[in-house]
């Protein structure tokens, strides 16, 4: 049992909750959308790609607010000019605003003109089909006049507090990915590493590499999270246990907040990168991360994609970086030959494949593998 003392306890509770200050206010839907469209309710575009609700949800969204039933409330923060930014009621804003034709979510190839059309309402059937135009005048007034509770989180908050009040309103939903809300809440402390990582991403070796990763996939960000996963396991590895989406977000969260103060040389680390994936493009192309699984049958599987072999392979290569020269066409194809000749060794296959792979010893026993057998090659 804690021993901590109560009085110091409260007070430190206390300490924190002075650095949030907050507001609430009811507003109209047609009055979020009116700001929005001045201006003054901003959602970020980074932010605006998270919307996927489908339009059967959406349907009974307005459902909802045609009947008046009770809403949670809607999050924003206050930024510079007295702006407010959406932070948590993506969907439910958004939704209405695709009701009302007001919606631009190109990523859901949904343009301002483009109206919901009502389906799979399930109180009032004979909603369906509507949309806003064809409801009966006395319906569009009530659905425009129905308010939502609106928290405001004032600009002199402590930014901090307002970063972890984001990631908590957005952590747990099936809906988003764990890299996606690491995107979107970071930049509340700092974007430069967030940028930084998403500049990464766009690095062509990179993206030859990982090209055979699905499309669904890299819409969720993971390509984003693979670049964070580089920098993360080659840098603090000794913090890693087991939870990597935890691992990954206390890293981010390291470099990004000065209080915590992970070092980082934006340089140096921006050319390992670099020629890390211009070695592995080099050597063994679109099918870097490929892994191969020997079935007790005698039968043979490769997968498109391991992240294990991810983690073997960039991090094993960084012991020897500085001695594998690209441009050595000789020298590349005894680093191709031996990279080819791990991904079929039954050892490696091993650590690379079943159960219970992801703990820091599997790690280290995989990514040394490779480090020890490109060291022989060169």
């Amino acid at each position: 049992m804690s021993t901590a003392d109560p009085v110091a306890l409260i007070a430190a509770a206390d300490e924190q909750v002075a650095k949030v200050r907050t507001q609430g206010k009811d507003y109209s839907f047609n009055e979020l959308l009116s700001m929005h469209d001045e201006g003054e309710l901003v959602i970020n575009p980074e932010y605006q790609r998270l919307f996927r609700w489908p339009e059967e949800k959406e349907s009974r969204f307005i459902e909802s607010l045609i009947l008046e039933l009770p809403l949670p409330p809607i999050f924003v923060i206050e930024v510079e000019g007295g702006k407010y930014e959406l932070i948590d009621g993506l969907q439910r804003i958004s939704s209405y605003f695709h009701y009302r034709g007001k919606l631009a979510a190109p990523h859901r190839e949904i343009k301002v003109g483009d109206y919901l059309r009502l389906a799979d309402c399930d109180i009032v059937d004979a909603l369906n089909g509507h949309t806003y135009d064809e409801l009966p005048e006395a319906l569009r007034i009530k659905l425009k006049r129905h308010s939502v509770r609106v928290e405001i989180i004032r600009k002199e908050s402590d930014k901090r507090l307002r970063y972890h009040m984001f990631k908590r309103l957005n952590t747990g939903g099936a809906l988003l990915s764990e890299q996606e809300i690491r995107n979107c809440t970071i930049r509340l402390l700092d974007n430069r590493f967030n940028q930084f990582i998403i500049d990464c991403s766009q690095d062509e070796n990179f993206l030859e590499c990982i090209s055979s990763v699905g499309s669904e996939q890299i819409d969720k960000k993971f390509d984003q999270e693979l670049v964070l996963r580089f920098f993360a396991f080659k840098n603090g590895s000794d913090k890693y246990t087991h939870e990597i989406g935890s691992f990954l977000t206390e890293y981010m969260e390291g470099v990004t907040d000065t209080m915590k103060g992970i070092p980082f040389d934006y340089e140096a680390e921006r050319k390992a990168f670099q020629k890390t994936f211009r070695v592995l493009r080099g050597c063994l192309g679109n099918e870097s991360f490929y892994m191969v699984v020997r079935r007790s049958s005698g039968t043979q599987s490769k997968y498109p994609f391991s992240v294990l072999h991810y983690e073997a392979f960039t991090l094993g290569v960084q012991s020897h970086l500085d001695g594998i020269n690209p441009d050595d066409a000789v020298q590349m194809e005894k680093v191709k030959s031996a990279a080819s000749a791990i991904k079929n060794d039954e050892e490696f296959i091993r650590l690379t494949t079943g159960g219970g792979k992801n703990t820091k010893g599997s790690l280290a026993k995989r990514v040394q593998f490779v480090s020890e057998r490109i060291g022989k090659a060169i």
